[in-house]
Parts: C-alpha cells; structure tokens; sequence
C-alpha cells in the first residue's frame, strides 16, 4: 500500500509540506509507503473544457498533470495539501486538479481513500478545506476524516510545528486512513470488492 500526498503550495518545503510530512509518519508507523509529489513553481494551465480528454485518455496538455495521471494506478489513497490564499487553495492546485480530476479514468480514483490538508496562517481554512473535498466526492472517493478539520495554523514551518492541534490533527488524518486502507485490503482479501455501479444520469435543468 502507498499513499499519495500532493503538495500543492509553491514553496516544496513549507507549511503545507510540514503539515503532509506528519502524515506520512504516521504512515511509515503504521507500514504504509508514501510519495510526497510537489506540483512546482511553474504557472499550470487550466481546463479549457475541450473534452480532449475523452478522445486521448489523457490530458491534451502534455505536462505534469499527465504524469501524474499515467502513476495513479500506483497508489491506494490520495491526500492533497495547500495553503490558503484569499480563503481558497492556491490557483496553481486548482488548476492542477480540475485536469487531473476530469482527465483521469474512472478506475484510478473510484473507491480510495482521500483526504485534504489545508494550511494558514489565521483565516480562511475551512472555506479551502471544503473546496478540496469537492473533488474526492464527484469521484466516488471514500473522505477520511480526523479530529477535526484537516489543518494546520502558522507563516512557517517551524510556527506550524508549534501548532501541537493541527499536528495531533494530522497524525490522527494518518491513522484513520491507515486503518481505512487496511480494512479495505482485508475486504479485498475475504472477497468484498467494490460495488458495481448504475450507468451515470444526467439530469439537465433548462429544457
């Protein structure tokens, strides 16, 4: 099992980072892999909508997005981190996972475990927190949740480190999906495996 843990701030060893580096930890504890993936300082383009993506299986932007998308296959659960700017998670994630979001098979996110992390310095955490959420609920994902919200407080790391709540936060993040991605792979093992689905409806409401 390995988690994948996307850093979505541009500083690659910040707060965000501080906050996922308690988690995988928690992880390492408890015999679980996980990769740290940060989405870099260069500007990433947005979904244009082209609907590419349904004829190609990918992307029609050929960057990191795609990259990543190829790997999900390697990966039993995801957990994104930003910071929070304007009282929302940075542009640059936003975009990077509107893409990766709506490009990527059904396959590779349906029926894993994910979480966000969100980290600030005073305000606007929860409005952030809930945002992320939105992308793990459209895909069939199953949210881990923890103490309380997922974040950490703090303008640097070593403030974050002070925030001995958000990082008790953090571990117990780490815990639950440990425990979550050991009962599924129990489940896997007794032959309980993931539900088929209806055929998706769509319900347009101007006709």
């Amino acid at each position: 099992m390995k988690v994948l843990l996307i850093n979505g701030s541009p500083n690659e060893k910040g707060c965000t980072f501080t906050a996922l580096s308690e988690i995988a930890s928690t992880f390492a504890k408890n015999g679980i892999d996980s990769e740290i993936f940060h989405i870099g300082k260069k500007a990433i383009q947005g979904c244009i909508a082209c609907g590419k993506c349904f004829e190609l299986g990918h992307c029609v932007f050929n960057d990191s997005v795609n990259d990543l998308a190829s790997r999900l296959d390697e990966f039993s659960g995801i957990i994104v981190g930003s910071p929070v700017y304007y009282a929302g998670p940075a542009g640059s994630l936003c975009a990077f996972l509107d893409r990766l979001f709506f490009s990527a098979d059904d396959s590779k996110l349906e029926g894993k475990p994910a979480a966000c992390v969100v980290s600030c310095r005073r305000g606007g955490a929860s409005a952030a927190f809930d945002r992320l959420n939105k992308y793990f609920t459209i895909r069939n994902m199953i949210v881990i949740g923890s103490q309380y919200w997922n974040q950490v407080h703090g303008n640097t790391p070593d403030e974050v480190r002070k925030d001995s709540e958000g990082l008790q936060t953090m571990r117990t993040l780490g815990e639950n999906m440990s425990w979550i991605l050991k009962c599924i792979e129990a489940g896997k093992n007794s032959g309980i495996n993931y539900p088929a689905h209806e055929e998706t409806l769509y319900t347009n409401f101007i006709r």
